[in-house]
């Protein structure tokens, strides 16, 4: 296989990056491999592109990002989305509507980056008991002020939203309630929290999309990932690997297992497959 028609698709928390947040030496090193290589890796991530790591988006290596679990594609060399499947404003206005009176966050992706209401920003630490998921929680989103619908109509491009729970009651009452909603997708990528984008937004419909735009077979492409979010990303490449930490359901999905991502797993395959 031509290491220059390879293109590298990798989920970021759990997957690339350590429990830390943070991107081990191995995985640097790997990056530096393809872009000398002459390949390409994509981050592939739930987070809003403004949250992906600077160290990744002005790497080289990479030159296009999937943000949002898949509701947009970023050239990085423009910054502009080539590629976009928004949740949107009306389905977003639904949505809130059913996270009234119970005790959840409303996450609110748009335009590249992250909104979260002050009156539930103040209260993070109660919706996340890893230090390091609190930390990347509360860097990463904008608190706001007011009422959320009013706030909205400042957004132009609403991605996807994603609620946390406190009570795992809220859990199985949103997950019910949420079939009131035409056309989502709903997905998992921590166990107290839901993701729902328009049903389009997967990382594997970008990851086909960005495949075909680039004139890419999808039998080079090379895909990584930890959770249930990360299923259709590793069944749409050509070849599909979870990391040693993953779920056991994405483990079954992938067609091959890596070392774990804290001790940068995704590096060494890559490393691996480059040797080859």
């Amino acid at each position: 296989m031509p290491h220059q028609n390879l293109i590298f698709f990798s989920d970021l928390d759990g997957t690339f990056l350590t429990s830390r947040k943070e991107i081990p030496e191995g995985n640097l090193a790997a990056l530096d491999a393809i872009y000398e290589a002459g390949a390409q890796f994509v981050p592939c991530t739930g987070r809003s592109l403004a949250a992906i790591p600077k160290a990744l988006l002005e790497h080289p290596a990479a030159r296009y990002a999937v943000s949002a679990n898949g509701a947009a594609v970023t050239d990085l060399s423009t910054g502009e989305a080539i590629h976009r499947c928004d949740l949107g404003h009306e389905r977003t206005r639904k949505l809130l509507r059913l996270a009234d009176g119970r005790d959840v966050t409303f996450d609110l992706f748009a335009d590249g980056r992250v909104f979260e209401h002050r009156k539930t920003y103040d209260r993070l630490a109660e919706f996340a008991d890893d230090p390091y998921q609190l930390e990347l929680m509360r860097s990463i989103r904008t608190p706001f002020d007011g009422e959320t619908e009013a706030f909205m109509t400042t957004l132009e491009h609403i991605e996807r939203i994603s609620y946390f729970w406190y009570d795992p009651a809220d859990c199985a009452a949103l997950l019910e309630a949420v079939q009131q909603v035409p056309d989502i997708s709903v997905v998992r990528s921590v166990s107290n929290s839901i993701e729902i984008s328009d049903a389009r937004a997967t990382k594997g419909e970008a990851l086909s999309w960005l495949c075909s735009h680039l004139g890419i077979s999808r039998a080079d492409a090379v895909a990584f990932g930890d959770n249930i979010n990360d299923i259709p990303m590793i069944e749409a490449a050509g070849t599909g690997v979870a990391v040693a930490n993953a779920e056991d359901e994405t483990k079954s999905a992938a067609d091959a297992v890596c070392g774990a991502n804290n001790n940068a797993g995704v590096g060494t395959f890559i490393m691996q497959l480059l040797a080859e």
